[in-house]
């Protein structure tokens, strides 16, 4: 009898057509923030928003999309919305990734990952792929690489 090897990811909306997922985990927490109570750090790559103090440890954010090659989300926002946090861990290390929408929890088989095709993906994007799924309704659902978004960020003071 043949076993599924099932993956848990929290998926979340992007600007484009496609759907990313994180694996859980590398998911610690997921909370909203004003725009507001961000401190902007000069002289910082654009995809990093700013530190933000969570409950006594400064949390680095950064813009998931903007990383990926989209417009900042806080242009599409007013100065007093609300955003949504992912925050990460990885090897010890915290980063906070600021989303457009999340989406849901899926459990997938990763026996049908797919390879990422750089034809498929923006030449941002690309290096954060992992992998990809189809969905049963065509959809593409882009497995991330969280190391990959945590190295891309070793400038930013972890």
């Amino acid at each position: 009898m043949k076993t599924e090897n099932k993956q848990r990811y929290l998926s979340l909306t992007l600007k484009d057509k496609y759907i990313a997922l994180i694996t859980l985990e590398h998911v610690q927490e997921i909370f909203t923030i004003d725009l507001t109570n961000i401190c902007r750090v000069p002289q910082m790559p654009s995809c990093v928003v700013g530190v933000y103090n969570w409950r006594g440890e400064m949390l680095w954010l950064v813009d998931l999309e903007r990383m990926f090659g989209y417009p900042p989300l806080g242009s599409q926002t007013d100065l007093f919305s609300k955003l949504m946090v992912i925050k990460l861990q990885y090897q010890g290390k915290s980063l906070g990734i600021l989303v457009r929408e999340i989406r849901d929890i899926e459990n997938l088989d990763i026996q049908f990952i797919k390879s990422p095709d750089e034809n498929l993906f923006s030449l941002e994007l690309s290096p954060f792929v992992q992998g990809y799924f189809i969905s049963p309704s065509e959809e593409i659902l882009i497995s991330l690489n969280t190391k990959a978004i945590f190295q891309a960020q070793m400038g930013v003071g972890n």
